[in-house]
């Protein structure tokens, strides 16, 4: 792999009253700040919305990775690109027509991603790589903050890997989901460029640190891989 690992921090696991200071607590460390947005009806947590979105961009200049468990994300997803997210993802389970849905959030200045659930084969969607710029693989089940990390969607990850590879796409490759120092390699090796960490960064006491720990792992087991 070419690209160098980016690290996405979850403020998922941050304290929701000071997500400012959050995020400041990550600036010039992290590459991506991870939102997690829910609606209490594709998956069953609530979460933070577009005019928290708002808010906090005008906040830090870390770009913005947007990922959005919602339903109906055809109507929603626009407006987190208008708001100025750098990385838009939403849930191929939750789109009828996620070709159409990535160049409307592109044509709005986003980069779109498409995220595949821990229960959902990603075969069916292999042949959508070259209209997205972000796959996201749930390596947990969407909706719940802290989960375990499941070793077993690794193999999802190596077969986008090898497609990516194989038609020479520029398409990050993105895990969320129980990301910390004990599996990040893992991650890395199976061939993510990209990795979510929610309470691996902001359940440390230097968030910061943290994060450049997990890079450095991520970076050795790409020369490995």
């Amino acid at each position: 792999m070419e690209s160098s690992p980016i690290i996405a921090p979850s403020i998922l696991a941050a304290d929701f009253a000071h997500l400012a200071d959050a995020v400041h607590d990550i600036e010039g460390a992290a590459d991506w700040v991870h939102v997690d947005v829910m609606d209490n009806h594709f998956v069953p947590n609530l979460t933070i919305g577009l005019p928290v979105v708002q808010s906090l961009r005008k906040a830090t200049t870390i770009p913005f990775d947007v990922h959005l468990m919602i339903a109906d994300p055809e109507r929603w997803a626009p407006g987190y690109a208008e708001a100025g997210a750098y990385n838009v993802t939403f849930h191929a389970e939750a789109c009828d027509d996620p070709v159409a849905l990535a160049k409307t959030l592109r044509a709005a200045g986003a980069k779109a991603g498409l995220a595949i659930d821990r229960d959902t084969p990603v075969e069916p969607y292999l042949e959508l790589l070259p209209y997205v710029d972000t796959v996201l693989i749930m390596t947990i089940k969407a909706g719940f903050g802290g989960q375990k990390f499941l070793p077993e969607m690794l193999d999802k990850v190596r077969d986008v890997r090898r497609r990516i590879t194989a038609k020479n796409l520029e398409v990050r490759l993105e895990v969320d989901g129980g990301i910390a120092v004990d599996t990040i390699e893992q991650a890395a090796e199976a061939g993510a460029d990209a990795f979510v960490a929610g309470t691996a960064v902001y359940g440390a006491e230097d968030p910061a640190e943290a994060i450049r720990k997990l890079r450095a792992l991520a970076a050795r087991a790409d020369v490995r891989a």
